[in-house]
């Protein structure tokens, strides 16, 4: 048998995700596939003020990407169907590159990714995998909500970035563009359409978690 074929025990599958867990959490222990955006834009001197709010805004941006590896891992820990979970997974590697790309760029402003990471990953691992769990089509609904939150504050943010920081700005633009291609996909995949109090109840969560981390 091999390794592509191996049936993974419920044992098996909470190691690897523990393992994605420190991958996703210690700084520095995730690998990018694809170069930053950044590094094709030339660097302009912020001043202090811009500096800080840049950080906090990149440092949101980052804990998001951190709820996404954890949402997409519960998910696949949980999803019925190998496709679906296969998709689960995929799309958590594509993630890694944002993840990567935003504590680059918070260490290029000389500041930290977010001290409440831990906590919010664990939420996000649980809701994912409660999703996974009632239905792959509820599992997927919720990545395309999740997703639809997430473009509506990388657009805010480019837009409240200091007007010179061109290197955030392209990081947050090609991660806008992935994370559009994520909720079309969960939506043609068969992912339901969540209903507006849903995703009004979202948002509120969201703001909770933006307003947290972009000081700590």
């Amino acid at each position: 048998m091999n390794a592509n074929s191996r049936r993974y025990s419920l044992f098996d599958k909470l190691i690897q995700n523990a393992d994605q867990a420190l991958r996703t959490l210690v700084p520095g222990a995730a690998q990018e596939e694809r170069p930053s955006p950044a590094q094709q834009r030339a660097y302009n001197e912020l001043n202090e003020a811009e500096q800080k709010h840049a950080a906090g805004l990149m440092r949101i941006n980052h804990t998001g990407e951190v709820c996404a590896q954890a949402l997409y891992q519960g998910q696949a820990l949980t999803a019925k169907l190998p496709e679906v979970r296969a998709a689960m997974e995929e799309a958590a590697r594509e993630e890694i590159d944002h993840l990567v790309w935003c504590e680059d760029r918070i260490n290029d402003l000389g500041s930290h990714t977010s001290r409440l990471n831990p906590l919010f990953y664990g939420l996000s691992f649980g809701i994912g995998a409660l999703a996974g769990k009632i239905s792959d089509k509820v599992s997927l609904g919720f990545v395309a909500a999740t997703e639809e939150q997430v473009c509506k504050h990388l657009s805010q943010h480019m837009t409240s970035l200091p007007v010179q920081d061109e290197k955030s700005k392209a990081v947050l633009l090609q991660m806008l563009e992935d994370e559009a291609k994520h909720a079309t996909v969960a939506l043609e995949a068969g992912g339901h359409k969540f209903p507006l109090p849903v995703k009004l109840a979202m948002s509120a969560v969201s703001k909770v978690m933006t307003k947290s981390v972009y000081r700590f």
